[in-house]
């Protein structure tokens, strides 16, 4: 409500943003830089609310002293307060039951007044003050003798709706926000979207519906699940006021930080909007929007931020609610929660038969590629393209955000696509649209100016092939220091490109490429002396002790120290093993130091050396021939071998060997198939033992027009079969989906198809490079012995 003291400078929004903000001069000393905005937003907000319940002020007071008596529960006096807010056909989403306004707060007991009128707020509007933990700076305002001049400062300003709009205060508020994120560099990522990511992203959300948005009486809704500070809300809000003042949209969003919880709320109060939209908390775990569908969404979600806080409800909603919930496709590895948030969009899109929806969201290049076949990742990338919900996806240049300077994507998905763009993924090139900014704020220092943002809309737009062609962009200026080049490279020219390819043209089948096993065996006198020691965890620490303490053991059955220790050598092995061996837990240092564990080995020794006795010392090539072997020398020998200890002796005394015969698994009555591992050898068919250290991946790019065993059977005899002809397809690996042979995956190598080739410099010029720095480094060693 304007007061007699009250006037508004050039009500243009800039400008009134600009006045607002001027409360920072009376701050300038007593407050750091970064905690303006958490004053002059809320005096703002505070202002706007006051001018937005002027005229239904007094019908409230009234309906609020005729209620009081009542003695009525809080939910209740709200509805009924909330109808006396009603004027000209038209209730408020808030009141305020106190007779203070701000001209009224007086000047000795400033803070208590101003307090009790914030308190006398209905509950969504006084929330939002608390959230800006606006009490606490008003102590700290009132403690600098600056809450009155700060009270009288915004008293000068009419912010009602008669002399500012809904729309264009949204605009003012907008600034604000720019104002204080752009003041708070080291929290300003978090909770911000910088304006030009945020214009060309609602731009591509909305832009394929301009016709549908321009009809009378349109509503739609908008939801945001990483808010912020509501900043895409309003874009959206903006672009579609810009086609259509009447259109009504409704906004919806949730965030996490409290502080940016309460401006994204303020500024949808400021805008009409009904607040009870926007909720607190995590998107993830706790929807509290989970009933709703949205015709358009727009997300900038943290990049790369894990959610192991939140694991266990997430898998407990993969697992248990598979696609009936949000997290049906897979999840993705615990460090990097992106496309968390991208598939809650996906379960969050109006039903085709309701219209559809879109959806933005920005995203850093993990999601693209990470994870091969049968990842989280992929199932989620195999989802979205054969589920044909992914438009396009648009490559933004670097040092593009506050907090970050990575390279950034936008991703566009619809389930209401047009017909072209059916079964195709639009892919665009705009690494290099861009300019420098005359400052930087953080790790911001790249800006996309209308033009460029406009290049990328019409590409889109046009949804055509465009082979890469030069902008018209200064090249980036580089560090001049140290020795530069006589011949410096040529500078890589900045182009722009789109390419458009068939969804299943990103998938891929990995087979598995199986080579045999080829080992050779001997029981020599140096691979059997190995049996005295442990194969496994204790195989180091035995060998470290038996140099140590075993130089008075002997092989003989009549040794009785074999394995024994006296008090003073279990201490020194003890400290040996904590600092040498720390990963032997106590029961392993305990059967170390038992002397059954050194006989059990030195036993399994002789039996090896027995069948020594038999088979003899040589070395053997063809481990096919190995089992009859040690059969006949065991029975020779009347030994007793159980399993543990032949497999034991058995890794001892054999190895790999490119050399040796192939080892046989199995002999099948079947016809040979050599493609699947089923060789012809002297008319049996014989199928190898594989050898797991030599098994390879192969991925087989899909093709629907073909079937799959053509497909990988093809591309076996082409790529695989020529350079390892005793190679097989393991048939066993088969897709968990389509119960096919390979694993499907997919993924979007996006700067792999917007790759130039740069031919090298040339020898000469690199010689020549060489050869002055060479004549540089010699004159200068020429001045220090001189």
């Amino acid at each position: 409500m304007a007061d007699s003291t009250s006037s508004t400078p050039n009500a243009k929004p800039n400008n009134l943003a600009a006045f607002c903000w001027s409360i920072a001069d009376l701050l300038r000393g007593d407050f750091k830089q970064s905690q303006y905005g958490r004053i002059i937003l809320p005096f703002t907000l505070l202002r706007r609310l006051e001018g937005v319940l002027g005229q239904s002020k007094q019908q409230v007071l009234a309906e609020y002293d005729r209620i009081q008596a009542m003695n009525l529960p809080e939910e209740a006096q709200e509805k009924l307060l909330l109808r006396a807010t009603q004027v000209n056909g038209q209730t408020l989403s808030f009141y305020n039951t106190s007779k203070m306004d701000l001209a009224k707060l007086g000047q000795d007991d400033i803070k208590a007044n101003l307090e009790n009128y914030i308190q006398s707020f209905s509950k969504d509007a006084r929330e939002i003050f608390e959230y800006f933990n606006f009490a606490e700076f008003l102590g700290q305002l009132n403690d600098a003798d600056l809450l009155f001049k700060v009270v009288q400062r915004v008293r000068q300003t009419d912010l009602s709706p008669k002399a500012i709009s809904n729309h264009d205060m949204g605009l003012v508020f907008e600034e604000l926000i720019r104002r204080f994120a752009e003041g708070s560099n080291e929290t300003a990522g978090e909770h911000f979207t910088p304006r030009d990511i945020v214009r060309l992203t609602t731009a591509l959300v909305f832009m394929e519906d301009d016709d549908a948005l321009t009809k009378p009486g349109i509503i739609r809704t908008i939801y945001d699940p990483t808010a912020g500070t509501g900043g895409f809300l309003s874009s959206g809000m903006e672009y579609v006021h810009e086609l259509n003042p009447h259109a009504v949209m409704r906004a919806f969003g949730q965030e996490l930080n409290p502080e940016s919880y309460a401006i994204c709320k303020a500024d949808m109060l400021i805008k009409g909007q009904d607040v009870s939209n926007i909720k607190l908390g995590n998107t993830l775990s706790n929807d509290q929007l989970y009933a709703d569908k949205f015709d358009y969404m727009l997300s900038n979600p943290p990049f790369g931020v894990d959610w192991k806080k939140i694991e266990s409800s997430i898998k407990d909603e993969h697992t248990l609610k598979g696609f009936d919930g949000r997290f049906g496709p897979g999840l993705p590895r615990v460090s990097d929660g992106s496309l968390l948030f991208l598939m809650h969009l996906i379960d969050k899109l109006r039903d085709t038969n309701e219209g559809g929806g879109r959806i933005g969201i920005i995203l850093n290049g993990s999601p693209l590629f990470t994870g091969g076949a049968g990842s989280g990742e992929s199932e989620i990338r195999r989802y979205l393209l054969e589920a044909d919900l992914v438009e396009a996806i648009i490559g933004l240049p670097t040092d593009m955000f506050y907090n970050t300077g990575i390279a950034t994507y936008v991703w566009v998905l619809s389930n209401k696509k047009r017909d072209e763009r059916k079964g195709k993924v639009q892919l665009i090139n705009g690494v290099n649209l861009y300019s420098k900014m005359r400052k930087s704020l953080g790790s911001k220092r790249n800006e996309m100016s209308e033009s460029d943002i406009a290049t990328i809309i019409r590409s889109f737009g046009a949804f055509t092939e465009e082979e890469a062609r030069d902008l018209d962009k200064p090249a980036d200026v580089k560090s001049n220091r140290g020795r530069q080049s006589a011949n410096p490279k040529a500078e890589t020219a900045k182009t722009f490109a789109s390419k458009i390819f068939d969804n299943h043209e990103f998938g891929y089948r990995r087979i598995s490429i199986e080579r045999p096993l080829r080992e050779s065996y001997q029981f020599s006198d140096e691979r059997i002396a190995e049996l005295r020691f442990d194969d496994k965890q204790l195989n180091a620490p035995m060998k470290w002790v038996y140099a140590s303490y075993g130089q008075n053991w002997s092989d003989s059955t009549d040794c009785a120290n074999y394995g024994v220790f006296n008090d003073d050598q279990i201490v020194e092995i003890r400290v040996h093993c904590k600092a040498n061996f720390s990963e032997l837990k106590e029961a392993k240092i305990k059967e170390l130091l038992d002397s059954k564990t050194w006989l059990e080995q030195k036993l399994i020794m002789f039996k090896a050396q027995q069948l020594q006795a038999v088979i003899g010392s040589e070395q053997h090539d063809d481990m096919n021939r190995y089992d009859a072997a040690v059969k006949a020398a065991i029975k020779a020998q009347s030994l007793k071998l159980d399993t543990k200890e032949l497999k034991q002796i058995t890794a001892a005394v054999s190895w790999k060997n490119p050399a040796a015969e192939k080892v046989i698994k199995k002999v099948h009555k079947v016809s040979p198939n050599p493609i699947y591992g089923l060789f012809d050898v002297n008319g049996k068919t014989i199928e190898y033992q594989p050898d797991s250290e030599l098994r390879d991946n192969e991925n087989v790019a899909l093709d629907p027009s073909q079937s799959v065993n053509a497909l990988n059977e093809a591309y076996f005899i082409k790529e695989v079969q020529p350079h390892v002809p005793d190679a097989w397809i393991d048939a066993s690996k088969k897709d968990a989906k389509d119960e096919q042979i390979g694993i499907v995956g997919y993924e979007i190598p996006f700067n792999r198809h917007f790759y130039e080739y740069q031919p090298p410099r040339d020898l000469a010029e690199i010689d020549a490079d060489l050869d002055a720095v060479s004549a540089e480094i010699m004159a200068l060693l020429q001045e220090v012995h001189s």
